[in-house]
């Protein structure tokens, strides 16, 4: 077992009497883990792309992400390690599980913080470009000093995150991931509800099917929503705490699958149905679309239930993000040190500092998605698509196929393009609007 196995702490040994993790249960961790703060923005890439190349788009980034966990999977399983970093350790000696950890640090830190804004949003509201946004609990009580951003904040930090935040086992998760993907189910079924509607009394918007391209939209443009996809699927971190409670390694192939399928469905069903109610006003956080002044024809209640939802929703799949972030400082910066479960003062330092940290940067930054969509976005590519790409090239174990390697190549190649043009796009975007 290589050093590199230290994210495998927050994995406590199992026992005879210990019951196994199901592939139900793994399916509710990753769907979970999947499904975050990139659901809110899909609808904002149908109006960039059209709904045909958004559902294509989606099809294909699941593909890819499917195959790129089958690459993770295998090379680990033909080494010595249990871990993401392990396999590039294995690949690229220490500098390639220091990539790896820093671009789980960046990705899944960035997501903490935006949950939590988010969250904030929801209950305490918002106020963008001199508009207001009154938040869930001002509109029911009106304002006062409990139910600001930084208490309110502060209550669910104590009372829902850091409980769950305690569990020392990712399979301990899998009651409230069951929770938070029936929240993503609720969430989605009352936009439906919403969208139907809308359109059986003739308010619903009509969706393009096609991208139009114009003087305000460049066909360039039309890359900016490829990371936005791609970072709603990336969970590869924690592919490795969650498949190894499996004692089969298909056992997780097939959680990941019908997981994946899952969460295509959910993303193209928002994305269509967000789009049908706000059509080209859509914001990038449907959320703020659901406020009382959204001109929506359902009563102020069903926008009360998706915002809830889906905050509820966040709230408890922070937990999971925080896992796996918790699991790489631990290995990064104690690699030596005993299983992080069984060293009590050290879990619990560095589970009170990731909040502390979350929390405090969520309440001095007003609005942190141009700098996610530039660093997190970036890293979640290289999680995703670019490091299971060179590993297979680089092959160490000698087990890859001529197949693997022209798959392998093109993910390499499509994710550094897309990624290039749509980071290029959006720099030159805000040089022009500023100027």
């Amino acid at each position: 077992m290589s050093p590199a196995a230290g994210l495998q702490a927050p994995l406590l040994p199992s026992s005879k009497t210990e019951k196994r993790p199901s592939v139900s249960g793994a399916v509710f961790n990753v769907a979970t883990s999947i499904i975050g703060a990139g659901i809110m923005s899909i609808p904002a890439t149908f109006k960039v792309l059209g709904v045909i190349p958004a559902f294509v788009l989606i099809v294909i980034i699941a593909c890819l992400t499917d195959i790129s966990v089958d690459i993770l999977m295998r090379y680990t399983h033909a080494g010595e390690t249990s871990t993401y970093a392990g396999v590039m350790r294995e690949s690229f000696g220490r500098a390639g599980s220091v990539a790896v950890q820093l671009c789980v640090m960046i990705t899944n830190l960035g997501c903490l913080i935006i949950f939590l804004i988010i969250i904030g949003d929801v209950l305490c509201g918002k106020q963008p470009e001199g508009s207001v946004h009154l938040g869930v609990l001002q509109e029911w009580f009106g304002f006062h000093w409990w139910n600001t951003r930084v208490f309110a904040l502060l209550f669910v930090m104590v009372f829902v995150m850091l409980p769950l935040a305690l569990f020392r086992r990712v399979g301990s998760l899998r009651f409230s991931s069951a929770i938070s993907v029936l929240l993503a189910v609720i969430f989605v079924a009352i936009c439906s509800v919403m969208a139907i509607y809308a359109v059986w009394e003739g308010k619903s918007k009509t969706p393009k099917l096609l991208p139009q391209l114009d003087n305000h939209v460049s066909f360039f443009d039309l890359f900016t929503a490829v990371p936005v996809i791609v970072t709603a699927f990336t969970f590869h971190f924690n592919v490795h705490p969650i498949g190894f409670e499996f004692d089969k390694p298909s056992d997780m192939i097939t959680a990941v699958r019908i997981s994946l399928a899952l969460c295509a469905a959910i993303y193209f069903s928002v994305g269509l149905f967000g789009y049908l109610l706000f059509g080209e006003s859509i914001m990038s956080d449907i959320l703020i679309n659901f406020d009382q002044s959204s001109g929506s024809a359902i009563s102020s209640l069903l926008n009360d239930l998706v915002r809830l939802s889906y905050a509820l929703h966040l709230m408890l799949v922070f937990p999971m993000l925080n896992f796996s972030l918790r699991a790489n400082i631990d290995e990064l910066l104690f690699s030596q040190k005993p299983l992080l479960a069984k060293d009590t003062k050290r879990f619990l330092s560095i589970t009170l500092v990731l909040l502390v940290f979350s929390y405090t940067a969520a309440i001095t930054i007003p609005d942190i998605w141009y700098f996610f969509q530039f660093l997190g976005s970036t890293s979640a590519v290289c999680l995703a698509f670019i490091f299971p790409g060179v590993i297979v090239l680089r092959d160490v174990h000698g087990i890859s196929t001529t197949r693997d390697r022209i798959i392998a190549t093109v993910m390499i190649v499509l994710a550094v393009v897309t990624s290039t043009i749509a980071i290029s796009t959006n720099i030159y975007s805000s040089i022009r609007n500023k100027s």
